[in-house]
């Protein structure tokens, strides 16, 4: 392999550009030219693709967000819309595609390799949402900017002795919420995939009243609901004052923590070394700390599973 483009896609996640930069400079180490196509699959289309050198990654590994942009794009759906993409590619010579991003992305990287056309993903989102991997790249960043968020809201909850519902992100998987809920000793931890009913979380705040508790906080993925809905819902069935916290975008930005660098430079090295090895359809991914790789089609077909001992775990801490 010769030259090789590189594209981010989907919601951007802090490390995409750590592992953005991990691709260019392997690659350039193994003598292939690499190209980096700007606005994801609309820009492949588009043809917004630039050859990029080591010094188009100096400087990059701390930031968060993306250089080559992220976009939405219905048109690559489509026959037509993949076509053309590949037609773009071959008029400059690129032989393989590097997508980071997450299952949207990947279908996309799936329809290429089904047209013949070689492709490797790379997971890269803050929800942690893909199977065939223990972490995708962001989630342990957006998982600490969601502690940190917590931790202050704490000290307000607890100087007004208010119960507080912070929602974050997580449509169809609960890691964040999970994770940041057991990290930091929520009452409760609301999930897609394990949802409590309304009397246990009455319940739980109750026990903690009764035990001279004066705040309480509770941890609410997107995916279940509005966090709004269950704060009238408290109030109403227990007359607790409670109030919302929607921590929204805050939660895509920031820089990287070393170990969303680490596992961006790691991931991206491997894609460059799965198109060398002549693969094609492949996602990279992290699994007891060594990479593996598996089949797009595989990973499309298989949903992300949360640990349900840790769920367990959380509701026997919060006794």
């Amino acid at each position: 392999m010769k030259k090789l483009g590189v594209l981010t896609s989907g919601g951007d996640a802090p490390g995409m550009n750590a592992a953005i930069r991990a691709v260019v400079r392997k690659a350039i180490y193994h003598n292939i030219e690499v190209f980096g196509i700007h606005n994801g699959f609309q820009g492949l289309i588009d043809g917004h693709i630039e050859q990029m050198d080591i010094g188009s990654v100096g400087d990059i590994i701390q930031r968060g967000g993306t250089i080559l942009h992220s976009a939405r794009c219905e048109a690559f759906v489509t026959d037509e819309g993949q076509s053309r993409g590949i037609e773009q590619m071959e008029k400059r010579g690129i032989e393989g595609l590097i997508v980071i991003g997450g299952d949207g992305s990947f279908r996309g990287a799936q329809a290429l390799s089904e047209k013949g056309y070689p492709c490797i993903g790379i997971p890269g989102t803050i929800d942690n949402d893909i199977a065939g991997t223990d972490f995708t790249i962001g989630f342990d960043t957006a998982l600490n900017t969601v502690i940190e968020a917590i931790d202050k809201i704490r000290d307000t909850a607890s100087s007004h002795e208010r119960t507080f519902i912070i929602e974050v992100m997580g449509r169809n998987a609960g890691d964040l919420a999970l994770w940041a809920g057991l990290a930091d000793g929520a009452e409760s931890i609301l999930i897609p995939e394990k949802q409590d009913a309304m009397e246990d979380i009455i319940d739980r705040l109750k026990r903690g009243q009764e035990r001279g508790k004066k705040h309480s906080i509770i941890i609410l993925a997107e995916g279940v609901g509005s966090a709004f809905d269950y704060a009238d819902d408290i109030k109403r069935t227990a007359d607790l004052e409670t109030r919302v916290t929607v921590l929204g975008h805050i939660q895509r930005g920031g820089s990287p923590t070393a170990s969303d660098r680490v596992l961006a430079s790691r991931l991206g090295a491997e894609a460059v070394d799965l198109l060398q090895a002549g693969q094609a359809g492949k996602v990279a991914g992290i699994q007891n700390n060594q990479l593996v790789h598996h089949d797009i089609s595989d990973i499309l077909s298989k949903k992300h599973t949360i640990d349900m001992n840790m769920f367990q775990l959380s509701k026997e801490l919060s006794i």
